[in-house]
């Protein structure tokens, strides 16, 4: 892979050994993959956030990293809230070794807002047809499907490693030739609230890593979108899917020759019933408008089994008067965290989810079993 004169001189060291490091990912990345050269990159996302999944290790590496981002960066969702750590039943331990992490990142000039969700705190991460590295599957799905960006599946490694160099290789997502459909999705059912999570779930272990594109019967919010993507990822490995008439690059390509059909009873065998003992919700990380709605469900009522909100702190901090209205109801909303990559849901052995992706994380993740359902019902089963 061709580098510049500067990016030589980043490889031999000349500005210390972190950055040498960082470009040394790059570069081999590059090379495995079949990059021409390094691209300017909007901003990065860096998964590898939650002490969870990372542990000792993880919180050695970034710490002995000396440097700063050149790009705005953002943090995945970390283990725990870092303020309400104790009502989740966070342990004191768990929880210094999560704020060592923080501290870490953020010496590196990373924002420290941890969100799955982070087109939703800024508008100027990425817009269409910018470059970006980020890493967290759903983000990614969302950034190059929705927002019509353009970003590979990287690990925490390598988008840290762009957010400090400002570059990434030229590969893979990054390419026209690489973002045209192969397969199309026909959907026969009308699709609503968590029906786009059982689709993206049924779609995702079906193709794998393909880049879809649906013919729906339905018109779908950008929060139905986001559920869409971020369960095909998490079953299957799509970072990129198109939907006629609605996504902005859908309307540049033919229509592919293969062909699945969704039918309802397919959608219909994804939802179980059960008696959960967590219901959840926030994976990915609650919208506005999805707070809105919990809290139109929650009025009035209070809620009998232990219910989780997840959100980003920006989203809390903006609109105190509805989180208020939610919490009323005994509902919790928790913050810089989620369900999947916290370990104070693996106390739970039944979890109710209105997420896809979270129906397909929690038992390998948190170890109890999970139920599908939509948002109504799993407020119903809240009040059982």
């Amino acid at each position: 892979m061709y580098l510049t004169p500067e990016e030589e001189k980043l490889m031999n060291g000349y500005s210390g050994p972190t950055y040498q490091k960082a470009i040394e990912i790059l570069a081999a990345l590059g090379d495995i993959y079949g990059a021409d050269r390094l691209i300017p990159i909007k901003s990065a996302q860096i998964a590898g956030v939650s002490y969870k999944t990372i542990g000792d290790a993880g919180l050695e590496w970034i710490s002995d990293l000396k440097g700063k981002v050149v790009v705005p960066s953002i943090l995945n969702p970390a283990g725990m809230d870092l303020e309400c750590w104790k009502e989740m039943g966070i342990s004191r331990d768990f929880a210094q070794k999560q704020r060592e992490i923080i501290k870490a990142y953020e010496a590196l000039g990373v924002r420290t807002e941890c969100s799955c969700t982070p087109y939703n705190i800024y508008d100027d991460l990425a817009n269409f047809g910018d470059h970006v590295a980020w890493s967290e599957s759903s983000a990614i799905s969302y950034a190059n499907s929705v927002i019509g960006a353009r970003t590979n599946r990287e690990g925490g490694p390598s988008a840290l490693s762009a957010a400090l160099i400002g570059k990434t290789p030229n590969y893979g997502f990054h390419l026209d030739e690489n973002r045209h459909p192969v397969i199309l999705i026909e959907v026969e059912p009308k699709l609503y609230d968590s029906d786009y999570g059982a689709l993206g779930y049924i779609v995702g272990e079906m193709i794998g890593d393909k880049v879809p594109i649906f013919n729906l019967n339905s018109i779908p919010t950008k929060d139905d979108l986001k559920s869409l993507g971020a369960a095909m990822a998490a079953s299957g490995s799509v970072a990129l899917y198109h939907v006629r008439g609605i996504t902005p690059e859908a309307g540049k390509f033919e229509l592919p020759v293969e062909k699945i059909t969704i039918q309802e009873k397919q959608l219909k065998e994804v939802y179980k019933s059960g008696e959960p003992d967590l219901i959840a919700f926030g994976c990915p990380h609650s919208s506005i408008g999805e707070l809105e709605k919990l809290a139109r469900l929650l009025e009035g009522k209070k809620v009998k089994k232990e219910v989780w909100i997840c959100t980003s702190r920006a989203i809390k901090n903006r609109y105190p008067g509805l989180i208020r209205q939610i919490e009323k109801s005994g509902a919790k909303v928790f913050c810089d965290t989620c369900m999947v990559v916290s370990p104070a849901s693996e106390k739970f052995k039944c979890m109710m989810v209105n997420s896809g992706k979270a129906h397909k994380y929690v038992p390998n993740l948190c170890g109890g079993k999970s139920i599908l359902a939509s948002t109504e019902d799993c407020i119903r089963a809240a009040h059982r």
